[in-house]
């Protein structure tokens, strides 16, 4: 049989249609996030779910996600081990979850009286502290980034009205990082409890009182249900940023493509978070008092003051346990103190003078 030119140019085109999802498929890059999150939670929950959707984006299709939430494959304080363990390839979670693995991953999320938000990003971007967050964490075999932010954050719920100072005195809050080891020497109880088991804790008594976040994310928690005394200033946690963990050897496995993929998809989440967040906060804070009754306190100030001057020796006790930890606490101190400065005759006065 004879077969003309044309028939093998028709049938070369055909068979490329054919084959051409099959290799688009085998170039698909599938990794998995595991977070420390409830499932698509407002503020850290959808910031791992943007964060895994920009990637796939950006890289048109050729690189794939999958999220899942806390428990569904590690559990939430889990994450760190399991990126680095090669569970996963990614994780969304918050740095001072490692406070007992390495204590200076604190000041990668947040610290008592310490960075807001916008100082934060300007310290880890532009003043050093992505190189040492990168040292940090080279140990554990995973490369972090910014990716998400809740904000500034309030100081917790509580079942029973603070007074005093003295009224913290056997109160068990959940409250994590620095800020828990705060209020710990103020003579409250701090635990550890994951976000998915907040409320339950305080329905059952484990807990008296809790901190999470700001409006945005509590209001889908419950926490106001049974903890309905909603307090600032949030001086535990004036920042709120939540980290995207990458492991070390998928990520050294990745071309430069990619890698710059992960990192743009990682900085606008980070970005856009705040924005986000802020707009949440909003919202919700107007939500809880109109419509569930929430009560807005204020701290004591005898409680605020005594928080302050514990927060000293608890960032230097932490300071003094070796020399990565020493050189991050120097770090971001003295970023503090520059930022200080500006921010009293910059955002302060603003306030000030539009209050």
């Amino acid at each position: 049989m004879s077969i003309s030119r044309r028939n093998l140019v028709a049938g070369a085109a055909v068979a490329g249609v054919v084959a051409a999802p099959n290799v688009a498929r085998a170039q698909t890059k599938r990794w998995r996030m595991i977070t420390s999150w409830p499932k698509r939670l407002p503020g850290p929950g959808m910031s791992a779910e943007r964060v895994a959707e920009r990637i796939k984006a950006l890289s048109g299709g050729r690189f794939e996600i999958t999220v899942s939430a806390a428990g569904e494959v590690v559990p939430a304080f889990e994450v760190l081990d399991a990126v680095g363990g090669g569970v996963a390839e990614m994780g969304h979670t918050a740095s001072f979850f490692w406070q007992g693995k390495e204590p200076a991953s604190v000041f990668f999320t947040t610290v008592p009286f310490g960075l807001t938000p916008n100082e934060h990003v300007a310290w880890v971007d532009a003043g050093g502290g992505q190189a040492l967050w990168d040292e940090l964490y080279a140990p554990f075999g995973v490369k972090p980034f910014m990716g998400g932010n809740t904000g500034v954050c309030m100081g917790g719920w509580f079942r029973r009205e603070i007074r005093s100072r003295e009224d913290m005195r056997g109160v068990k809050i959940r409250s994590l990082g620095l800020g828990g080891e705060v209020y710990r020497r103020l003579g409250a109880t701090p635990q550890t409890t994951p976000p998915a088991e907040i409320l339950t804790s305080l329905q059952s008594g484990v807990l008296d009182a809790a901190e999470f976040t700001g409006p945005g994310s509590d209001i889908a928690l419950g926490l106001y249900r049974v903890a309905p005394m909603y307090y600032a200033p949030g001086f535990n946690k004036p920042n709120g940023t939540g980290e995207c963990i990458v492991s070390l050897k998928a990520w050294n496995s990745l071309d430069a493509e990619m890698k710059a993929i992960i990192s743009h998809a990682c900085a606008a989440e980070a970005a856009f978070a705040l924005s986000e967040m802020e707009r949440l906060n909003i919202e919700a804070l107007n939500a809880l008092v109109t419509q569930h009754n929430v009560k807005l306190m204020s701290f004591p100030s005898d409680l605020v003051a005594a928080a302050s001057k514990e927060s000293v020796g608890v960032l230097a006790d932490l300071a003094s346990r070796g020399a990565t930890a020493r050189k991050i606490h120097d770090s971001y101190l003295a970023f503090r103190e520059r930022a200080s400065a500006w921010s009293r005759i910059s955002l302060r006065a603003v306030l000030e003078a539009r209050g």
